[in-house]
């Protein structure tokens, strides 16, 4: 019986599901492994083959983990909120739920055909009430909460309030948009609407103006990396700045347990660099310079205060709020040109384009609060708002991009060290030459900076701070398909709903785009608002608003009376694998982990982190394959004839190309313009050319899993795709060596059973050569599956059946461990020939092989003989004998006659277990 792929996978995913082999509980009497995904938004397109790439890698972990006795927690979910499905409706009229409900059944459809063992009984979806209704309590608990520095923790707002009212500000060590002072008989004349104006200013979840990348278009906010170009990845809709009140979680609180809690985390040193980088922790001064002719003064925070008397020219951001209170009458109008050209950037756009000098003189003035220098002050989309105070001192001596911009304008660029021994000093503008200041005079740079600050601190100019790069979250979206905010408004105040009124459901709705005055859809909702009349929140929350916890949701996901119980946290604790994206190290990591640590403070989780282990993936790119159209004709012609002929290379659907060989038929019916297509063959063939591109819908290079199942079925797929390469790098898909794993997998068969489909196994004892073959492979498959090597691991399997098969192995105690040992690569055939050995139990309730060091202890070697240091040929010797009893052999061997010629060797040089050298 030859191995019928096809059966037995429809035969064993069926049994999984009906047995609920992979349905998981909390076993206290058990070690438990969590081990999760980063879940897919599902989309209509489905699943390519590079999307599974991490999923199957993390089922072989979780599969081992199990074998190995662990209570392994494998879930999945769908992040199924979002703006695709939005568009979608917009355009077609269909209700986002429909149309995600239909393309979340797609997805189970072709995860359940590649094998997975994911408790299907924990799945989430986002956009179930049943879920959201956690992300809206977390938001109100969020809302409730402010941080305290003191504690190092989130606390009741009701504390913050206790504070003002005891001492107003005095003393407050708090999370703030902006420093307040005030005193407890100032706090409690206040209105309710100014008390709640003043806690917006700490809430963890808060309301405020900022800027925000805003597309008419779509009538919606959007995150970075959903704008390129100065324009909207969906739909190409042009894109602007604008200042917009919206919802942000106040993440920025946080970021030095962040920062500190990367060293606890087993993540690879490049993704801690990655939120390193982003959470940009900074040591400076805050310093105060005058402004001409205005009595506001500019905030400004610089890592190098000993630099001050270096500075030239002063930058803006274009959204910085004094920008048009210091623009002069003449320079009004080419201020507010640039400041519309700036809009069309993204603020990402503006970071990473560090070549371009723009900017815009504002006939401002500040002044040096040293030495009263005047500074002229310009407008730089090189200056971003939300880093630091959104304005720069420049120093063009010391920064390139300064330098840049200062030789772009013709402004001075003036030297802070003098005769190279980074001694700091003013600049004197009538000699031309630097005055060394007399309080740092002679010091080095670590020494003159914190010298500099202590001097801005005591003549009052500013003070020491430590800023980030971090920025807290915009948080709401003006879409429909969304978690709606559990907010209603009061005469314009924001008031939280009850817990008890969650959760706060989509109302229906046909209409799904912005209202013609601009407002989100909601808008145009009948009934949006409370039984009091009260409206709603008419935004939604975005995206990783549900992605932030549902790892959590994960342990307890049928609770309707909390999150997670304290039971399900205290077992599972925290996620002890995630495999996913390193394009999420920004995004959802951050948020996560945010969204975590604040439900550790208020005693929710027992871990202040949520993922212990994180591995990314790498991309799995498109093998695109080509036709060469003869210009000016419907002919094509073949890859290795194209020199003679003027010709168009085209895209051509992969799916109809096997081994670079065109389907002729299925090429002329795979569009209507090629169905009268002539072709000019090489031997009978055409054949394509191909290239390595991204794997992509528009280059017809996308790989539909389904085919590869239907073809060479499940666990052919899943161990070609670990076979490609290293996990962690990205490598291209080649259908031209998927028959080599296929073809393994029938061998593999082939050791258990003759053609009849009858066992062949017996009860021999295994030889010493077969049991040394399958010890290594054990512990080679084992420290691969533990360092997440698949790729080798494959290979293991391979030089094993090489071997075995060399061996003519039909022993049961050599091939029945090695059927658990593939198990977690190819579940399907290892549940087949796991019953036909005659097991009543799953495989996966077998124990994972243990390798024995005795059976590969090498009792001989094989010497490499060299003759005056080169070496001629390798003789295999038991490693027993003595250096003497080398040398006969080897001098014994005929070869080295060939090498003496009749001579008598001068010298033998035997290293026992290493090398045999003869001196002629």
């Amino acid at each position: 019986m030859e191995y019928n792929f096809a059966e037995i996978e429809q035969k064993w995913q069926k049994r999984w599901i009906e047995r609920k082999t992979y349905k998981v509980e909390a076993d206290p009497s058990r070690p438990k492994f969590y081990v999760l995904d980063m879940f897919p938004y599902p989309s209509g397109a489905g699943l390519h083959v590079g999307h599974p790439l991490g999923y199957i890698a993390s089922d072989i972990y979780t599969r081992y983990k199990r074998l190995k006795g662990f209570n392994v927690l494998h879930p999945m979910g769908y992040d199924a909120f979002g703006l695709p499905a939005e568009q979608y409706a917009i355009q077609t009229g269909q209700h986002p739920a429909v149309t995600t409900e239909k393309n979340i059944d797609r997805y189970r459809e072709q995860l359940d055909k590649i094998g997975f063992s994911f408790d299907w009984d924990r799945e989430v979806r986002t956009c179930d009430p049943g879920y959201y209704h956690w992300t809206q309590w977390a938001f109100l608990k969020m809302f409730d909460s402010f941080y305290c520095y003191d504690e190092n923790k989130a606390l009741p707002i009701s504390k913050l309030v206790e504070a003002f009212e005891r001492a107003g500000t005095e003393g407050l060590n708090a999370a703030c948009t902006r420093e307040m002072s005030f005193t407890a008989a100032q706090w409690k004349v206040m209105s309710e609407a100014e008390k709640e104006n003043v806690l917006q200013n700490y809430r963890l979840a808060f309301r405020a103006d900022t800027m925000v990348n805003w597309c008419p278009g779509l009538g919606t906010v959007l995150a970075n990396d959903e704008v390129k170009d100065g324009l909207s990845v969906r739909g190409g809709f042009p894109v602007e700045q604008k200042r917009m009140k919206q919802w942000l979680l106040r993440v920025t609180a946080y970021a030095q347990r962040m920062l500190d809690g990367l060293d606890r985390l087993e993540w690879s040193d490049s993704l801690k660099e990655i939120q390193r980088n982003w959470i940009g922790r900074s040591e400076g001064a805050q310093v105060f310079f005058g402004l001409k002719g205005l009595d506001e003064q500019l905030e400004i925070f610089t890592t190098r205060a000993d630099t001050i008397f270096g500075v030239t020219f002063m930058v803006l951001a274009p959204e910085h709020e004094l920008v048009g209170k210091l623009t002069a009458p003449e320079y009004k109008d080419a201020v507010e040109n640039y400041l519309e050209e700036a809009k069309k950037r993204s603020e990402r756009e503006r970071m990473a384009d560090t070549k371009r000098v723009s900017g815009q003189f504002t006939g401002g003035y500040a002044i040096n609060p040293f030495n009263g220098k005047e500074i002229p002050i310009y407008v730089s989309d090189y200056v971003l708002s939300g880093y630091g105070t959104g304005a720069i001192m420049a120093v063009p001596a010391h920064d390139s991009r300064d330098y840049a911009f200062a030789k772009h304008f013709g402004l001075p660029i003036v030297p802070v060290v003098e005769g190279g021994d980074l001694s700091v000093g003013s600049y004197d503008a009538k000699s031309g030459t630097m005055i060394n200041s007399e309080f740092l005079t002679g010091m080095d740079v670590r020494e003159a900076i914190p010298a500099m600050i202590d001097e801005i601190e005591k003549r009052g100019f500013g003070s020491r701070r430590v800023n980030y790069r971090l920025r807290d979250a915009i948080f709401s979206r003006q879409r429909y398909w969304g978690e709606p905010f559990p907010i209603y408004y009061k005469d314009d105040v924001a008031c939280p709903l009850s817990e008890d009124r969650l959760p706060l459901q989509l109302p229906p709705m046909r209409d799904f785009g912005p209202t013609a005055d601009g407002e989100p859809p909601l808008a145009r909702a009948k009934d949006w608002h409370t039984d009091e009349g009260y409206p709603y929140e008419l935004s939604t929350m975005p995206g990783f608003a549900g992605s932030s916890a549902y790892y959590l949701r994960y342990m307890d996901p049928h609770n309707d009376k909390e999150l997670v119980s304290k039971e399900a946290d205290e077992y599972w604790r925290n996620v002890d694998l995630y495999v996913g994206g390193i394009e999420h190290a920004t995004g959802h990591l951050m948020y996560s982990r945010f969204w975590n640590m604040f439900l550790y403070d208020i005693g929710c989780v027992c871990e202040p982190e949520p993922f212990k282990k994180l591995i990314n993936q790498g991309m799995i790119q498109g093998r695109s394959n080509f036709v060469y159209r003869i210009k000016g004709t419907n002919k094509y012609v073949s890859a290795g004839l194209k020199d003679g002929y003027d010709t168009q290379e085209i895209h051509v659907d992969v799916n109809i190309v096997r081994n670079d060989v065109l389907d002729l038929d299925a090429f002329r019916k795979w569009m209507p313009e090629y169905a009268d297509a002539e072709f000019v063959l090489e031997d009978g063939k055409y054949v394509c050319g191909w290239a390595i591109e991204k794997m992509s819908k528009s280059m017809y290079n996308v790989v539909n899993p389904d085919h590869i199942v239907r073809d060479y079925g499940a666990d052919t797929l899943r161990m070609y795709e670990m076979f490609l390469g290293p996990l962690e790098q990205s490598k291209p898909w080649d259908t031209n060596g998927i028959d080599g794993v296929h073809k393994f997998l029938r061998r593999f068969w082939r050791l258990f059973f003759d053609r009849d489909g009858k066992l062949i196994l017996t009860d021999e004892k295994p030889t010493a050569g077969e049991l040394k073959t399958l010890h290594k492979t054990i512990r080679k498959v084992t420290e691969d599956i533990e360092n997440f090597s698949f790729n080798t691991s494959v290979s293991a399997f391979m030089i094993c059946l090489n071997e075995l098969s060399n061996q003519k192995c039909a022993k049961r105690a050599v091939l029945e461990p090695l059927v658990v040992l593939i198990a977690p690569f190819a579940p399907h055939l290892a549940e087949e020939v796991w019953e036909q050995l005659g097991h009543g139990t799953s495989v996966f309730d077998a124990r994972f092989p243990e390798y024995d060091e005795k059976y590969l202890v090498e009792d001989s070697f094989e010497y490499p003989v060299s003759f005056n240091g080169k070496m001629r040929f390798k003789k295999e010797l038991s490693l027993s004998l003595s250096p003497k009893e080398v040398e006969a052999a080897v001098l014994a061997d005929p070869a080295a006659g060939k090498y003496l010629e009749g001579k008598t060797p001068k010298k033998v040089v035997v290293v026992p277990g290493k090398i045999v050298n003869v001196v002629c």
